[in-house]
């Protein structure tokens, strides 16, 4: 078993303050937009600003009109680091995130999506495939992002809608690996899951698209019994479901999951934080 070459190195800047690896934080926006704050690095996840009212393009000439609003405006953000981007529909990546985003801005995703950033005039995408990675590093941390399988349809749908990759960040002391988040992106419950936990059995922490996303009766995201069945094969120590009731094609409520996750006595401890709340994590809790 390969894995394809790493990419090199994104270098940046010491901020002049300690790293910081004992506790951390990740901020729900809404949607699947969450803003990490670890180690020293500022990340945001597939930036959804639009309000609510607003439509967004979600390919094939569809469009889905958002029921909720963000809980921050890109203008209220602090300075970031990079963007971890698991695809490009207009549900992670609006036309608000194309206006109003750095575009210098590192953005790491797959390929399609990176084609995409670049027709938007975004100069620094960068473009995983499976199991390949990329390093960002300030000072003695450093962050490796992994592309992890997605599946966003069965066939043949799957072939008419864009890519979809999950992320690994691995955060480092140095040598000595701190902190491991999996982010699963919009993936249905699929066969390649399984050798993620095969590659990284201790995952610190989930953020988990859930939603239930249905077009024309196709499911594309996990619904709340895929939800708690990739958290019982990936087996993280903790959970934080995200992108499960901003669009009406996300079917299956929160409420579904919540019932599903406390029958399933799942090892798993999940933490629900409402858009707009925080997250604090610490080492070793």
């Amino acid at each position: 078993m390969t894995s394809p070459p790493e990419r090199s190195t994104i270098e940046l800047l010491s901020s002049g303050q300690p790293a910081g690896f004992e506790r951390g934080e990740i901020t729900f926006i809404g949607a699947a937009t969450v803003l990490l704050r670890y180690a020293g690095f500022t990340i945001l996840t597939d930036p959804n600003f639009l309000h609510a009212g607003d439509h967004a393009y979600l390919g094939l000439g569809l469009r889905s009109k958002r029921l909720t609003s963000p809980a921050m405006r890109i203008a209220d953000l602090p300075a970031l680091d990079f963007v971890v981007l698991s695809h490009h529909h207009g549900d992670h990546f609006d036309r608000v995130a194309a206006e109003e985003l750095d575009k210098d801005l590192p953005i790491i995703t797959e390929s399609h999506a990176a084609r995409k950033l670049r027709s938007q005039g975004f100069r620094s995408p960068v473009a995983l495939e499976t199991w390949q990675s990329q390093d960002v590093v300030r000072s003695q941390a450093r962050v490796r992002v992994t592309a992890m399988p997605g599946k966003h349809a069965p066939q043949p749908l799957g072939s008419l809608i864009p890519p979809v990759m999950g992320s690994l960040l691995e955060f480092h002391d140095g040598s000595d690996l701190r902190f491991r988040l999996y982010i699963t992106g919009d993936t249905l419950l699929h066969e390649r899951l399984h050798e993620i936990p095969r590659r990284y059995p201790d995952i610190d922490l989930c953020l988990i698209h859930l939603g239930g996303t249905r077009v024309a009766g196709i499911l594309l995201t996990m619904d709340a019994d895929q939800g708690v069945a990739a958290l019982r094969l990936v087996r993280p120590r903790s959970a934080m479901p995200i992108h499960y009731d901003d669009y009406p094609v996300f079917k299956s409520p929160l409420e579904d999951f919540k019932r599903a996750a406390a029958s399933a006595n799942l090892d798993t401890k999940i933490h629900y934080v409402g858009r707009g709340d925080t997250h604090c994590f610490e080492l070793g809790r």
